[in-house]
């Protein structure tokens, strides 16, 4: 499944094209993806104003004039593609094959702007585990999807007194708190493993380890922070990582992929400095976590 740099990734591939342009109408290839679709979905949305394009999460919100923001999931194989009348195509080649189905070929939001039509944003999903709901903005954070979501793991509203405050008392290994969608939102399994290996710290530690008697974050912790904020950032300038079936909007692949130090990396050597110990593959809470028991402690 697409990660939160996979799916940022997605978000500024698709803005150009759809912030600002008007929904002239929105093509409907079947009754449901993982979900139904809203009742009266592609009547609401043609003749709307795309304002603006965001992410929560691993989840993009499509803002309307009207008030109503459209919440999209890629699931596990959803993909998303731009074309116009002079280049109906993805540009790039991919790492790993992507269907080009047009049965797989679901949701096509047709765009137009003030000169006239602008593009089709067509949404594949062979799976369909993917799905598109609708709510109105301001009941948006009380929405089943996101009211218990927790803090994102960029910007200044994830710190050490944030985590600190959740992980205080708390006997559950550091890996699986950090993968509590109510403690931090989109952080996923190959930015945790990597997180915590720049952090050196076990992801068998309990979490609660972390803070301190009086409740603080120890200096550990605040070494953690950073190092899931600077992962975070680094996998979205390098496109992703373009495992699987995620690849971005043009075609292109994402890069972090080659800067793994730990995801994936099972019987290679430790990339710290002095460490060349092997990366060991362990099984937890059914997820596989890639660290160096050397180095991480």
């Amino acid at each position: 499944m697409p990660e939160l740099p996979e799916v940022e990734t997605v978000r500024r591939g698709l803005a150009p094209s759809m912030e600002g342009a008007t929904i002239a109408k929105l093509e409907l290839r079947r009754a449901d993806l993982r979900f139904p679709f809203p009742e009266k979905f592609a009547e609401t949305l043609q003749g709307q104003t795309i304002t603006s394009l965001g992410r929560r999460a691993k989840y993009l919100l499509a803002d309307l004039a009207d008030g109503n923001v459209v919440i999209m999931h890629l699931g596990m194989s959803g993909s998303f593609r731009v074309e116009d009348d002079a280049s109906a195509r993805i540009p790039g080649e991919y790492h790993h094959a992507r269907s080009r189905l047009e049965a797989h070929d679901h949701v096509v939001f047709h765009l137009t702007t003030a000169g006239g039509p602008s593009a089709r944003v067509i949404y594949n999903d062979p799976r369909r585990f993917g799905f598109m709901l609708m709510t109105r903005r301001a009941e948006l954070d009380s929405h089943p999807m996101f009211k218990d979501m927790g803090v994102e793991p960029v910007g200044n509203a994830l710190n050490g007194t944030e985590l600190a405050g959740k992980f205080a008392g708390k006997t559950a290994p550091l890996k699986a708190a950090l993968l509590d969608q109510r403690v931090i939102a989109g952080l996923g399994n190959i930015y945790v493993c990597e997180a915590l290996w720049r952090s050196r710290l076990s992801p068998k530690r309990k979490a609660g380890s972390l803070v301190t008697r009086s409740g603080k974050p120890t200096q550990r912790l605040e070494t953690l922070v950073q190092n899931i904020r600077d992962v975070i950032s680094d996998a979205i300038e390098a496109g992703g990582s373009s495992l699987r079936d995620h690849a971005r909007t043009d075609g292109t692949l994402g890069y972090f992929q080659h800067s793994f130090a730990a995801y994936d990396r099972e019987g290679q050597p430790c990339r710290h400095d002095g460490c060349g110990k092997p990366i060991k593959r362990i099984v937890q809470s059914g997820r596989s976590t890639f660290y160096c028991s050397s180095c991480q402690r």
